[in-house]
């Protein structure tokens, strides 16, 4: 993400102390249906580089499924994270 100037951080600082009832949405519309919304989908959580020892023939078949093994492994993980959790 591009880091914001002096000017932008200044402009942000005084949009955040004006009261809410000063905010003109007239020119937004308001949306009424969700149902194409999507949860989540700019979520994007920090990443750290780690080492994970992985068992030969786990790691022969990730990287047999093409690239992205390390995405794949990732998604992997959150989906079990995200299944215990619903438990």
């Amino acid at each position: 993400m591009k880091k914001m100037n002096k000017k932008q951080a200044k402009e942000i600082a005084s949009l955040k102390g004006l009261p809410p009832a000063s905010i003109d949405f007239s020119d937004i519309p308001e949306i009424r249906d969700w149902r194409g919304a999507v949860v989540g989908r700019f979520y994007r959580p920090i990443k750290k580089p780690v080492t994970i020892r992985l068992d030969a023939d786990l790691l022969a078949w990730l990287r047999a499924q093409g690239k992205g093994y390390q995405t794949k492994v990732n998604r992997i993980l959150r989906t079990a994270m995200e299944g215990s959790a619903s438990r």
